[in-house]
């Protein structure tokens, strides 16, 4: 298969200068490389020209319009079979291609048509990432927090639902959905919500992992987290039925966390109870970093991630969880002129 990359990319060129350099090894090279940049100050030209003699890609800029509308454009100028996204900070293991295009061409039912005709893959920690981006990564996989989920092989939420750090679409996909109708806040969830009520078959392949570097510092971690649990709100105003009670476990977790100094006043025995839990939670995640990661300091760091994780998303989706029932029920948010969280 002929595979088209989309890479948007705004305001972060060396990020973008180790993408390219790891698309330079991969195994299967039967694609193209398209890189947008969405109204950015610091332009990454030149770091695609420096590449241009390794890769088929191909530079664009174009005014600020967020992730979601900037892959659409991609997606017009793309010259591929299938489509593939990643974001900026990511960074694909040499086998990615080989592994998507095995997966894609076996079990076909009809000729010419891919076996899935959306995919995502899981993400993971690179080994010469620092300790705090390994426990953010494992943060954002573990069973013990909800971000287990999105990779998991039994998809706790339902049929699988790609995202768009690692996600790939046909052709076929694009023409007849028009693609995103977000730009931010939840743009991959609501897109492929489209897709599969389109009638079009997604799945997990979970080789086709990448390195996602997300962020360097809790505090970037805690903004971004924040904005996704806003984002799962602003799905629910476009697909009331998609706010499951998976998607509340975050803020009830918030919440629990906020009532302790209250307990703390009330009563000693629900006040150590709580607190008990909470220590509960931190050793299972502790043991668990450590495992994964072969680190005592990731494993310590794990449980600060955890926390970061769960409560950033929570105050997100209660703040907008709020305004969302102070607004007229027509209300809708595309995100396109909204900041993502840096």
């Amino acid at each position: 298969m002929y595979f088209s990359v989309i890479i948007p990319i705004f305001n972060r060129p060396d990020e973008l200068r180790e993408l390219l350099e790891s698309l330079t090894k991969q195994t299967y090279t039967h694609f193209e490389v398209l890189v947008i940049e969405d109204g950015s100050v610091s332009k990454a030209d030149g770091v695609v020209a420096d590449f241009a003699d390794r890769l088929n890609v191909r530079y664009y800029s174009k005014p600020n319009s967020g992730q979601g509308f900037t892959r659409n454009y991609g997606f017009e100028r793309a010259t591929g079979d299938y489509f593939i996204i990643f974001d900026s900070d990511a960074l694909i293991p040499p086998h990615y291609f080989s592994v998507v295009n095995e997966r894609l061409q076996a079990g076909q039912t009809q000729p010419g048509r891919p076996s899935l005709d959306a995919y995502g893959g899981p993400d993971a920690a690179h080994p010469d990432f620092t300790p705090i981006q390994k426990a953010i990564s494992y943060s954002m996989t573990s069973p013990f927090t909800t971000g287990g989920i999105r990779g998991s092989k039994k998809n706790l939420g339902g049929t699988f639902h790609p995202r768009s750090f690692n996600m790939g679409l046909s052709r076929q996909v694009w023409e007849k959905t028009g693609g995103y109708r977000l730009s931010r806040m939840g743009e991959d969830i609501e897109f492929a919500i489209r897709i599969i009520e389109s009638g079009f078959t997604t799945g997990l392949i979970p080789e086709a992992f990448i390195y996602h570097k997300r962020r360097t510092s809790f505090g970037q971690f805690f903004r971004q987290l924040r904005f996704f649990g806003r984002a799962r709100i602003n799905i629910s105003r476009y697909y009331p039925a998609e706010l499951k009670l998976v998607h509340t476990f975050p803020a009830l977790f918030t919440l629990f966390l906020a009532s302790i100094p209250v307990w703390a006043l009330i009563s000693p025995v629900p006040f150590g109870l709580a607190v008990g839990v909470l220590v509960l939670f931190s050793l299972l995640v502790f043991i668990d970093g450590t495992r994964q990661q072969k680190s005592i300091q990731v494993g310590a760091l794990s449980v600060l991630a955890a926390f970061v994780q769960l409560t950033g998303y929570g105050i997100g989706f209660l703040s907008e969880g709020w305004k969302r029932l102070r607004e007229p029920r027509e209300f809708r948010e595309t995100g396109a002129s909204i900041d993502y969280p840096s």
